[in-house]
């Protein structure tokens, strides 16, 4: 992380939408990467990548190759990603156990993986399987195994919760999934560098730096 970040406020717009969010964090995956988009918002990253990134998807349930979202007759009830959502299938692409995705996956072969969120502290640590309510359903997944096997792991979630409360906080108030495993925060407020005990502002959308801080309450470096 730099040490002369500059943050570009865009002010003068509306927050990021969920495609515009998706294709924010496509451009970030280095070319030829292997990558693991975790269930939900981030599988829209894979509409997002262009085939000079040369990125390769890997997906839990079994298949390295992924491909974007499928449509129309390119659907195939048994070709889908971890969140059950038809995918098309890249040249070369391949299937394998659930227990060799997993492997993969805690062994370091993967160099970043992006998932949801409901809580990232300051500091990195990682909360998206539980809310610790008496009447949630967990969902572990493998999110874990992700968060400590991946090389980077990037965030992408909605900065505010339904009640306004900021998901960026001081420190985790629900169950972990990892700790000090998130290396950067894609949000619709903003996109937020985590490292070295510090949070620093890459850039803002529909919001000045001073109200973000307002907002959350956090201190960015």
């Amino acid at each position: 992380m730099s040490d002369t970040m500059t943050t570009i406020e865009h002010t003068d717009r509306a927050p990021l939408d969920k495609h515009e969010l998706a294709a924010l964090v496509a451009a970030d995956i280095p070319t030829g990467a292997y990558v693991n988009l975790g269930i939900g918002q981030p599988t829209t990253v894979a509409d997002h990548l262009t085939r000079e990134q040369n990125v390769v998807l890997h997906t839990e349930n079994g298949m390295l190759g992924m491909g974007r979202a499928a449509i129309d007759d390119e659907i195939d009830p048994d070709l889908i990603n971890a969140g059950k959502i038809p995918v098309v299938e890249t040249p070369g692409a391949s299937y394998f156990h659930h227990a060799d995705s997993f492997a993969m996956m805690r062994g370091g072969h993967l160099d970043v993986c992006v998932l949801g969120a409901f809580q990232v502290s300051r500091t990195g640590d990682l909360a998206n399987w539980h809310t610790g309510a008496p009447d949630a359903i967990p969902a572990v997944g493998g999110a874990m195994d992700l968060a400590i096997g991946a090389e980077q792991v990037f965030v992408m979630m909605s900065l505010f919760t339904r009640d306004g409360l900021s998901k960026l906080v001081d420190e985790c108030t629900y169950p972990l999934t990892g700790r000090r495993c998130v290396s950067r925060i894609y949000s619709d407020y903003a996109i937020f560098e985590l490292g070295a005990e510090q949070v620093r502002v890459r850039a803002t959308y529909g919001i000045s730096l001073d109200d973000l801080r307002t907002r959350t309450g956090m201190h960015f470096a």
